[in-house]
């Protein structure tokens, strides 16, 4: 009160600044919280579908630019890349850049992939991870080439394998502006981790891959010369993790002048379908040189003594004999559920040689084999091949076995080799079996192969 009695009067404060007091900060704080509560765990929910992401291919290139695009999308940055290291590990060997627009590619276009300067050698040489604000402010910094597009902060981060680092993820500028913080490291090095883990993985599936398709070819011959027929063979291992193939082939001459030719398939995919392969392609060449059996006869004593020793997997084959005649050549054939022989004549014509197919080895041994006979023409092609050139599980067989007619008939009259090549290709597979293709070319009139340029 004043020395007057009455009440002295408060000071005026506006209602709207009581707000904006203590408590509006404290709002902003928990508000500031709350925000970076939900971008936790919204990494943390990348995160994990980014482990499971990267850890479900065994393809090398697919596993390292799916490691730079899940990096990228994780901490919103607009560029990506993976720097592989060579043995040496002072350089890189393998530049994998992602986020580049078509007209930023077309700028680079004939530039150098980096190997390993400035800021991107910095890391090679101390592989801890490295936040750069301002790339150009950096006294390691080495600038960038003409045409790069521009680039302000950095995030790097090392990729270590079992017992190396195995190359460096660089990502430049986030989306929204702002420079990688700690919580965009903590993420990315936990990445990083998992995404060592699969870049081993798919470098051993790799090199397993590789070993198994050199212990493929080399249970399969080398063919010798088959004058007067001209040979080419294409074999493609399957690319599907832990598919080993038994499709096999076969051709040599006779000591009576003929020549034989042999496809065939082993059911299975592993280890002991490969070995059966081996065995069996094996044991036809020998029965084929014990005496002047034809080609029903050679695959039903070959039927009963795979039934005699046991062991042996469900076979398809297909055993073709080419006999001299007077006039040409008399093809004579016997097939054990293998998919017909195709004959491509000079004119361009293509048939299948289509018979009853017999049931495949090693199912019932006292079936007879028929022998079927076809006189080729001079200069005639016969196209023996295995059923993933032309099996596809989304597709009809005729699809294929028409496909498989198109090409040949296309390339009547091509180099073996590249008639080879694209009756292979023709037909692309899903990875899951292995192909193999066999063919031969009658000398044309006059004694000529047949083929032209």
């Amino acid at each position: 009160m004043d020395e007057d009695g009455e009440a002295e009067s408060s000071p005026q404060v506006p209602y709207e600044s009581l707000l904006n007091l203590p408590l509006s900060s404290d709002l902003d704080r928990i508000a500031e919280q709350m925000h970076a509560l939900a971008r936790a765990q919204r990494s943390l929910q990348g995160l994990l579908e980014a482990v499971l992401g990267i850890s479900s291919d065994l393809d090398l290139p697919t596993v390292l630019r799916r490691v730079v695009r899940t990096s990228m999308d994780l901490v919103g940055a607009r560029y990506g890349a993976l720097g592989v290291l060579d043995d040496s590990g002072e350089f890189l060997s393998e530049f994998i850049p992602l986020g580049l627009d078509s007209q930023e590619l077309n700028d680079l276009a004939g530039v150098e992939l980096p190997r390993g300067r400035g800021l991107l050698g910095h890391l090679i040489r101390h592989p801890e991870p490295l936040r750069v604000p301002d790339i150009g402010r950096h006294p390691e910094s080495a600038g960038f080439p003409p045409g790069h597009p521009p680039m302000r902060t950095l995030l790097g981060v090392a990729i270590s394998g079992r017992d190396r680092i195995y190359g460096n993820l660089y990502l430049s500028d986030r989306r929204d502006g702002k420079p990688f913080d700690a919580q965009d490291e903590g993420v990315i090095r936990a990445l990083a981790g998992t995404a060592g883990v699969a870049i081993e993985n798919a470098r051993l599936f790799l090199q397993v891959q590789r070993s198994s398709e050199r212990f493929q070819r080399l249970l399969l011959p080398r063919l010798l010369d088959l004058g007067p027929f001209r040979s080419c063979t294409v074999y493609r291992p399957a690319s599907a993790p832990g598919h080993l193939g038994g499709d096999w082939y076969d051709a040599f001459k006779l000591d009576d002048g003929s020549c034989v030719a042999v496809i065939g398939d082993v059911i299975g995919h592993d280890l002991e379908a490969a070995a059966a392969m081996s065995q069996i392609r094996s044991m036809l060449r020998a029965l084929s040189f014990d005496g002047p059996a034809s080609p029903g006869a050679t695959l039903g004593r070959l039927d009963r003594i795979m039934l005699a020793t046991g062991g042996h997997a469900v076979t398809t084959a297909c055993v073709c004999r080419f006999e001299p005649v007077h006039d040409g050549w008399l093809m004579r054939w016997s097939n054990a559920g293998h998919p017909p022989p195709l004959v491509l004549l000079p004119d361009g014509d293509a048939c299948y040689l289509e018979a009853e197919p017999g049931v495949p080895l090693g199912v019932d041994a006292d079936l007879g084999r028929p022998d079927h006979t076809y006189a080729l023409a001079p200069g005639s092609t016969v196209i023996m091949y295995t059923d993933g050139v032309v099996e596809r599980h989304d597709q009809p067989l005729q699809r294929g076995l028409d496909s498989l007619a198109a090409t040949a008939r296309q390339l009547v009259g091509k180099p073996l080799e590249r008639l080879c090549g694209a009756l292979a290709d023709h037909y692309p597979g899903d990875g899951h079996d292995d192909m193999a293709v066999l063919v031969l070319r009658v000398p044309g009139a006059g004694g000529a192969d047949g083929s032209r340029s």
